[in-house]
């Protein structure tokens, strides 16, 4: 069974916080643009806007915000130069973390994702430090709604998953960067509500640290994610579940 990052969870409750601050709002147009300006602006045509979109819309973001984001691609602005970066370290007591980044200026951008580690007891590694722990899937998080695990797995390794996950409230099913899409909407059509869906970078195996480390770790993260530039945060840290609330 695939390496599950229960952080997704803190993602989706601190989602909501950045939604009232309009940070998140940054973030999913910058996305948006730049998966239209790659591969068109009709969603049905491309896997990537698709999926920013719906990534938008689960943190409520105003269809207008995500139209202009998407003429954006073509008319005013579309001189922006934003190219994905991704940068890798390790944080305390040596969680691995990867962030992933959409920026303008890689000058402005890497000195503020190293203090965020220096800041908070990590450290900033080179290309490849951690990469090899994680492994680069489709993640579908659905609410089980009172369904049957076992019927999930069946209906998710039909639509398309490689492996399933049984979460609490939740399901989730990893997919393959290929059949991610084709299994979100079979999945749909199945009759799954959706709560998230992403292509994720998953870490293999997931590792416990001492209490007297979490507080650090949680400032690492959210100070990483409160960055315009960021995107996305990962790690292979298990967060004991009481962590989470």
């Amino acid at each position: 069974m695939s390496g599950h990052n229960k952080w997704s969870k803190i993602k989706n409750k601190k989602g909501n916080e950045d939604a009232r601050r309009g940070k998140i709002f940054t973030k999913h147009a910058r996305n948006i643009t730049v998966a239209a300006r790659q591969g068109g602006d009709n969603p049905d045509y491309n896997p990537a806007l698709k999926t920013a979109i719906d990534k938008a819309k689960a943190d409520n973001m105003p269809n207008d915000n995500i139209e202009r984001a998407i003429k954006k691609a073509t008319g005013e602005g579309a001189n922006d130069n934003y190219e994905r970066v991704i940068y890798e370290g390790y944080g305390p007591a040596g969680v691995a973390v990867i962030v992933d980044c959409l920026t303008d200026n890689k000058q402005r951008t890497a000195p503020d994702v190293r203090h965020a580690f220096d800041k908070n007891g990590g450290n900033l590694g080179t290309d490849g430090s951690v990469m090899f722990m994680f492994d680069h899937k489709g993640e579908i998080v659905v609410d089980n709604d009172g369904k049957d695990f076992d019927q999930f797995m069946m209906d998710a390794l039909e639509a398309g998953a490689d492996d399933v996950i049984e979460e609490n409230e939740y399901y989730e099913a990893i997919t393959s960067i290929e059949a991610f899409n084709d299994a979100v909407d079979n999945l749909k059509a199945a009759g799954y509500s959706i709560e998230r869906s992403d292509i994720s970078y998953i870490a293999q195996n997931e590792i416990e640290v001492d209490s007297e480390h979490h507080d650090s770790l949680f400032k690492l993260i959210d100070t990483l994610e409160d960055n315009d530039d960021v995107q996305e945060v990962y790690t292979n840290w298990a967060a004991p579940s009481e962590e989470l609330e």
